[in-house]
């Protein structure tokens, strides 16, 4: 490399850094970690930013795992202007697509996850020319039952709906009798003056 060809490289690295330059680069996110109870369903959530204009024909999405234990990693899912499930694997009819690429979701559902489906989900996507970028991962943990801070949060939706009925009961009911003591005041006053021009009115 001359010299001239070293000062620009490092001229153009300090134009970039500095905000001066765009650089292209594709930024992949995920829900990060997910647990589901064994023989449901679960989403894994994966979501993207591009530099470049969304262009359905040259993006490519693609989904792969890594377990815990010893095995290779292997392709979960693949995208290219439609979905391509795994055709064999331990995938073979799991893997469902969820996403939309126009809303820059690569989603997808694993459909009655097992105990052998521990460990990491990668999402890369690709949107020539914005290819390079980070692979978003999901840690997945297959439990046998929801864990004790699911629990909580379902019972606290529960007791929250059931508070929230008895409380628009009551105001219903307050509602209710006060226009119905309404009416009899009024009834109650209406029969005096009823008296004092008809006398036979009881």
């Amino acid at each position: 490399m001359s010299i001239k060809h070293f000062y620009l490289l490092v001229l153009l690295s300090g134009l970039a850094a500095s905000g001066l330059l765009p650089v292209s680069g594709l930024r992949v996110e995920t829900s990060g970690e997910v647990e589901a109870v064994n023989g449901t369903d679960v989403w894994l959530k994966c979501t993207f930013q591009s530099s470049s204009p969304i262009t359905p024909a040259t993006l490519t999405v693609s989904w792969s795992f890594r377990p815990i234990g010893p095995g290779r990693e292997e392709s979960v899912f693949y995208y290219h202007e439609r979905p391509y499930p795994p055709p064999d694997g331990r995938f073979h009819k799991r893997a469902i697509w969820a996403g939309d690429i126009m809303g820059r979701d690569a989603s997808i559902v694993v459909r009655k996850v097992k105990f052998t489906y521990n460990g990491t989900f990668s999402c890369q996507v690709k949107n020539p020319p914005d290819v390079h970028g980070n692979a978003g991962e999901v840690k997945l943990t297959v439990v046998t039952t929801a864990s004790f801070s699911e629990i909580i949060m379902l019972a606290a939706a529960i007791g929250g709906a059931i508070v929230l009925m008895v409380i628009s009961l009551v105001i219903i009911m307050s509602i209710r009798r006060c226009r119905e003591k309404r009416q009899e005041e009024e009834g109650a006053e209406e029969l005096p003056r009823r008296q004092r021009k008809d006398p036979t009115v009881w």
